[in-house]
């Protein structure tokens, strides 16, 4: 459920959605949104009936408020995700942010209220005891509050509180409570835009970037699971930028896509949740269709000499990034390269041979914990 901050001076994403189809916004944006808005109305004691933001792209977006309700120390705005036409059990949801003075100067408090997710389990990217906000979508917001506050802030602080009416409704649609996200939904976003893809417009993206590297007289690919793994792979490998493609869930689709095109290297890249589903062997890697599959790693960390005890934590843990925090702190060497070795045995598989591959799999912060080369 974590994301972090994934900027880079590089290209920017990709916030056109394919023709025909609507984009819309994050829970992120909408929560930012809300808050922004209701700060500006306890400071104006006015209503606040559209608002206009910085999303998480540098972009400026003008959201309208669906409702503000004033008191003479707290405001309360909500604003209505709307996803667009790639709508998930969020959409229509009302983000919903209650802001309050504090007694501490110069400091913004983010809390969550009814309907936003608190954290119970490691392996999650956040603290145990924290809302399920996410870190970019946090920055965001209190970006956003302290812009409207201005100087208001030199004297007093301000809390703020996200809610989502109906919100742990929502949550079971999801899979937050078996991740330990309890109560509600996630606050999420690194962009702040739902950009609607088609699978079919998906898998026309993943050809035209392969089909661009070899027209630029490559004869490597990289394909990443999604731009943060783009992101660290571009500084590990050094490699033109022509050279990499985003392919999403569809491993299997975009490995045969690189040997019909006579693709001689395919390089994968991604962190531990989506290459354990791979090293597995699952080529659809969406979370609705496959789950990691923990007593796969238990016995890789087994093979790797792992003491019993140590095995058992990694079976009965909560997520992959659970996984590697768990090896990482018991020790477990060779952990890592041995579940790349088995991507790039899967992968090869798939394709018959048809191509050479190499697997970098990096942590969340960007360093590489296995590598493996057939």
């Amino acid at each position: 459920m974590s994301a972090g901050a994934e900027k880079k001076p590089e290209k920017k994403p990709d916030t056109k959605p394919e023709k025909g189809l609507r984009s819309g916004f994050t829970t992120g944006a909408c929560s930012a949104a809300a808050a922004k808005a209701a700060t500006l109305a306890l400071l104006t004691q006015q209503p606040v009936s559209e608002i206009e933001i910085t999303l998480p792209i540098g972009r400026r977006e003008m959201f309208a408020v669906e409702k503000c309700e004033l008191a003479p120390d707290a405001a309360t705005c909500a604003v209505v995700k709307d996803a667009g036409d790639d709508p998930d059990c969020t959409h229509g949801a009302h983000l919903t942010a209650t802001v309050s003075w504090s007694d501490q100067p110069g400091r913004i408090e983010l809390d969550r209220g009814g309907g936003v997710g608190l954290i119970t389990r490691p392996g999650l990217g956040l603290e145990i005891g924290t809302p399920a906000i996410n870190p970019v979508p946090w920055r965001n917001i209190t970006e956003m509050v302290r812009e409207a506050a201005g100087s208001a802030l030199a004297s007093r602080g301000l809390r703020v509180v996200i809610s989502v009416p109906d919100g742990d409704e929502m949550a079971k649609q999801t899979q937050n409570e078996r991740l330990g996200i309890m109560g509600g939904i996630s606050i999420l976003g690194t962009t702040g835009i739902v950009v609607p893809f088609s699978t079919a417009a998906f898998k026309a993206s993943i050809v035209n970037g392969i089909d661009v590297a070899r027209a630029a007289g490559q004869d490597a690919v990289v394909l990443t699971t999604g731009g943060k793994s783009e992101e660290f792979a571009i500084k590990i490998l050094g490699l033109p930028e022509v050279c990499f493609v985003q392919m999403g869930d569809f491993t299997g689709f975009s490995l045969r896509a690189c040997t019909h095109r006579q693709v001689r290297k395919i390089y994968l890249c991604g962190m531990p949740g989506k290459m354990s589903k791979i090293a597995k062997g699952t080529m659809q890697t969406h979370a609705a269709g496959s789950e990691v599959d923990l007593e796969f790693l238990a016995a890789i960390a087994a093979d790797c000499g792992a003491a019993a005890d140590v095995v058992e934590e990694v079976r009965k843990a909560n997520t992959a990034r659970h996984v590697s925090e768990i090896v990482a702190a018991r020790q477990v060497h060779g952990f890592w390269n041995a579940v790349a070795q088995k991507v790039v045995q899967a992968c090869r598989a798939h394709v018959r041979g048809a191509a050479a591959v190499e697997c970098v799999l990096t942590d969340f912060g960007g360093q590489v914990i296995g590598r493996w080369c057939e």
